[in-house]
């Protein structure tokens, strides 16, 4: 049986006739939904003859394979001894700027559509149709040419012809890749305690197409578990893609060495890395403009070439293989990993490739998905990151700058309006200077979608030079994103507004992520939540969108309750206390690393309280070493920063620690570079609007408010901070507790099992 190649008509004339450049010039956000306007509004001029939104599709044998390409249709109109296939593109440009020849892709997709249908209904003659809708304006223009069967047959064999090379290498590397994996046996000489458990947890999970939350320790060995068993599942053809997600760079790293391990045992697998585009980007500024990088400059001139390339060669694209190659084609590398990502077995990337509604892979069609598992690491990192993701902010300044700048402009009546919106919603705040609004703002919606449709023309009609046309660009951007996600604002979102001096800020938060979080899940083959802090597990479950039938896992620590030493400072951390306990904790610190020279990592619930303590330590103690982190420390002072940590140090070194910053999680220090841990307080955010608001919200769902907004997110970030200690089986140390909080039953329920043999100081 010849091996069969699906592909939509789309990816093929897409393939063979995408040239040009990466261009990212403005482009008008409301495209799609105008667009779609525009197929709708074409579609209902149709007669009732007439065929719309037609399913097509064919099979073409070429070099030994059978290539099943469908699509649909946008019109097949009757016109007494004419078939004419109709293909609608709606565009932002000028009518006068297109001609017949503007786009091949245009023509080729047709053409294709005409061949299927001629085939389907044995046609000797089809016309084809180019339909270019205006989206501001409505105005269309319109080409047509006639084709014979003959014609078409030739056309779409060529087609395939070009194709066909690529096909044949994705082909060839499916079957080393399934032959590869039947072969591959776990990359260890054992499991560790607890792995086997995990990994067969997940292959059952992928087989029946369920979801999973897995709480499993540090030291299991997580990355290995998830990965190998997924990759089990994709040689048997339960599935066709995996996304490795993090939540930071350092633990993309774990995900690489992985797959390192398992090509070294013999697997033959493509896993793309995706980087951030302004970390790989060659040029100074990030402008991706024909005229400013020649990596953007023809980009799609050469894309095929490299694509066979690198496939031909690599089989584990990295960072640093993605930037080789990408130099060596002169492409953009950062566009250059997401087409290879279209295409490759594995890809890790950050959480908002997926879960970001402003920026995921729109390319991945739903049909890649339903057959794509979704590997989270650290996930209990989702919860706060997903509502940031569909949360949104606007300010009053940008507005009243722009009223300002634009005197005369269209866009200055928008704007106008806009400011004093916000001049209104100052009027209504307490005086606390804060507002909350539980409803949609339908009318500030009203004025922001005025403001985005002459935004657009203003900038269609004159490219942003300027700052001023940039402030208005950059604006733009702001408010479509708003837009945007004010479509999915429902009850689980709220507004607020806070002043501040002159300027006003307004938000609309995501308090409950579950839902938006589920309806991306729902897409996707199967969904593995792991984290070493999944705790309290019902209450990730909960905020993660998961439900009564996913399975769920905790592996126990394999570590030994006499690698902790652990103690709890009894004395308060409250804000109002702070100044009153300090010298107490500050004592203490000090007794401790007397009796226990070493390296300790101190957390602290804030910069401020950081900086407190620490004055005052070194002022008393000037004759132990310290270090401080310091605000927005960039990779390189980070890099330093843990560098200092030395293994058998002759020294003791302090290093003073934001909870639930940088170095609180991620963070590998093992055997002596890190003896011991304090970590003050318990970790709650800050008091402040947002947090109050979401108090509320989750104890009106008859759930506990105080612990959702504040509780748990402060008791995982302790057990973050306090599980950078011990790394591994030989590892030992000392773990300090600084609350009189964690005395208490409720705190010691939350508590992990193993730091249970306590004493109090």
């Amino acid at each position: 049986m010849l091996p069969e190649i699906k592909l939509s008509v789309r990816t093929l004339v897409e393939y063979v006739f995408s040239s040009g450049s990466i261009d990212n010039q403005f482009r008008t956000a409301t495209t799609m939904t105008e667009g779609t306007k525009a197929h709708k509004a074409i579609q209902k001029t149709y007669a009732d003859t007439d065929q719309k939104e037609v399913p097509l599709k064919t099979e073409i044998e070429y070099e030994s394979m059978v290539f099943l390409i469908e699509g649909r249709c946008d019109g097949v109109i009757f016109r007494e001894e004419e078939i004419l296939i109709d293909e609608i593109k709606s565009t932002s440009k000028d009518l006068s700027r297109i001609d017949e020849n503007t786009n091949p892709v245009h023509w080729a997709q047709a053409k294709v559509y005409a061949y299927i249908y001629a085939k389907d209904h044995d046609l000797q003659e089809m016309s084809v149709q180019l339909t270019y809708v205006q989206n501001v304006t409505d105005e269309q223009k319109k080409f047509k040419k006639n084709f014979t069967f003959l014609e078409l047959q030739k056309f779409v064999r060529e087609l395939v012809e070009k194709y066909a090379p690529f096909a044949l290498l994705m082909e060839k590397h499916r079957l080393q890749r399934d032959q590869s994996i039947q072969k591959l046996a776990f990359p260890f000489a054992a499991f560790r305690k607890g792995q086997r458990k995990l990994a067969g947890a997940i292959y059952k999970t992928i087989s029946e197409e369920k979801n999973i939350f897995a709480n499993a320790p540090t030291g299991i060995g997580k990355t290995i578990s998830t990965i190998f068993p997924t990759v089990k599942a994709m040689g048997e053809g339960k599935l066709e893609r995996m996304f490795y997600l993090t939540a930071k760079t350092i633990t993309r790293q774990s995900a690489e060495d992985a797959f390192l391990h398992l090509k070294k045992n013999g697997l033959c697998m493509s896993a793309v890395t995706i980087t951030a585009k302004e970390k790989v980007c060659f040029k100074e500024e990030t402008i991706c403009q024909k005229e400013y990088c020649e990596f953007a400059n023809g980009y799609y001139d050469r894309i095929n070439e490299a694509v066979l390339d690198i496939f031909t060669h690599e089989t584990f694209i990295s960072r640093s293989t993605i930037e080789e190659y990408a130099r060596k084609h002169q492409l953009c590398p950062f566009e250059f990993s997401l087409d290879l990502a279209f295409i490759a077995d594995a890809v890790i990337c950050d959480y908002n490739y997926i879960f970001d509604p402003k920026v995921s892979l729109k390319r991945f069609f739903d049909e890649h998905k339903k057959n794509s598992v979704l590997l989270i690491d650290e996930a209990h990192n989702l919860v706060d990151r997903a509502r940031e993701m569909f949360s949104a902010d606007l300010s009053k300044s940008n507005f009243l700058a722009l009223k300002r700048e634009y005197k005369g402009s269209p866009v200055h009546d928008a704007v106008t309006k806009l400011n004093q919106y916000f001049i209104d919603l100052k009027k209504k705040c307490s005086d606390k200077g804060q507002l909350v609004l539980r409803e949609r703002q339908e009318d500030l919606v009203e004025l922001l979608e005025e403001f985005v449709h002459l935004a657009e023309m203003e900038l269609l009609s004159y490219p942003p030079k300027s700052e001023q046309q940039q402030l208005l660009l950059d604006t733009y951007f702001e408010v479509t994103g708003f837009v945007r996600i004010s479509k999915l604002y429902d009850e689980r979102h709220v507004t607020y507004v806070e002043t501040e001096k002159n300027d006003v800020f307004l938000k609309m938060f995501c308090l409950d992520p579950s839902y938006l979080l589920q309806q991306v899940r729902k897409k996707f083959r199967t969904t593995v939540h792991f984290s070493a802090t999944l705790l309290p597990l019902p209450y990730f479950i909960d905020m993660l969108g998961g439900s009564a039938e996913d399975y769920r896992i905790k592996i126990p620590s394999l570590f030994a309750k006499e690698q902790n030493e652990v103690f709890i400072q009894r004395l308060s951390t409250r804000y109002q206390d702070r100044e009153h306990t300090k010298n107490k904790l500050v004592r203490m610190i000090s007794e401790l690393v007397s009796k226990r020279s070493g390296n300790y990592l101190i957390f602290f619930p804030s910069y401020q309280y950081m900086k407190s303590v620490y004055e005052d330590f070194t002022t008393n103690y000037p004759e132990i070493r310290t270090i401080l982190q310091t605000n927005k420390m960039d990779e390189e002072k980070r890099e330093q920063f843990l560098a200092e940590f030395k293994e058998d140090g002759s020294e003791t070194l302090l290093g003073f620690a934001v909870l639930g910053g940088v170095f609180s999680e991620g963070v590998d220090l093992k055997g002596d570079r890190l003896n011991g841990v304090i970590v003050v307080g318990v970790g709650h955010p800050q008091v402040c609007l947002e947090r109050n608001v979401m108090k509320e919200y989750f104890q009106s769902t008859g759930k506990n408010g105080y612990d959702y907004a504040y509780t748990y997110p402060g008791i995982n970030k302790v057990i973050q901070a306090g599980g950078r200690l011990i790394r591994s089986e030989k590892d030992t140390g000392t773990i300090v507790l600084v609350d009189d909080r964690f005395l208490s039953p409720k705190y010691q329920q939350l508590l992990p099992v193993e730091w249970g043999d306590f004493r109090v100081i």
